[in-house]
Order: C-alpha cells, then sequence, then structure tokens
C-alpha cells in the first residue's frame, strides 16, 4: 500500500500534492493512485513505439497534468521534459525517456 512516506522516499513533493487535495491524506492517496492506473501511460508508450509524435504529445501532456497536480516529482520531471521535445516535434530517440517514466512508474506501483 502506497504511503505518504513511499512517497517521499520516492522525491514526491507531498507537502504541495496534499495542499493541492484541500490539505486531506486520504484524498491525496486516492489522487496519486488513480493517476499511476492512467491509460496516458500505455498510450504514450505505444505511441512512441509506433513513431505517432502527434499522439505521444497528447498522452504527454495530458499525464504531465495529472502528475504535476499531484506532485509525483520522479515522474513529472521526465514526462514534462518529454513533453516539450514532443511539442517540438522534435526525431529524437525518445526510449531513454520512455524507460525512466516506466522505471518510476512501477516503484510507485509496487507499493
Amino acid at each position: 500500500m502506497l504511503t505518504i512516506d513511499n512517497l517521499k522516499e520516492l522525491g514526491a513533493d507531498v507537502a504541495t500534492g496534499i495542499t493541492r487535495c484541500v490539505n486531506d491524506e486520504g484524498f491525496y492517496l486516492k489522487m496519486v493512485n488513480m493517476s499511476l492506473q492512467d491509460a496516458n501511460f500505455d498510450k504514450l508508450k505505444a505511441a512512441i513505439e509506433g513513431g505517432d509524435l502527434d499522439a505521444a504529445f497528447e498522452s504527454a501532456h495530458a499525464l504531465k497534468g495529472i502528475l504535476g497536480n499531484v506532485s509525483l516529482t520522479n515522474l513529472y520531471e521526465p514526462i514534462a521534459e518529454m513533453t516539450e521535445e514532443l511539442r517540438a516535434r522534435k526525431e529524437i530517440d525518445y526510449s531513454g525517456y520512455i524507460e525512466t517514466i516506466f522505471s518510476e512508474l512501477e516503484k510507485l506501483r509496487s507499493f
């Protein structure tokens, strides 16, 4: 079960996230858990693997907002960086971003 302490250990800005969730830790944890199950993670990976930068941008941009709201810094930072690369439609190797994002996602999902 994911806890506030787990999130702190993984680099989440828990204080900001809880503030955004009307200072309700239970509500914050619920929002974190929901964000970790967002379908845009799989959509992003599939879009990158398929070379669809437009679809990848849409998924990355959505995740950036979601993860920013719950202050999951360890996921937010690579997603935010990737979003800007995709916004510019840069033809680069995005596999490093995908590896980092899914590695951090699995750490969070493992609780």
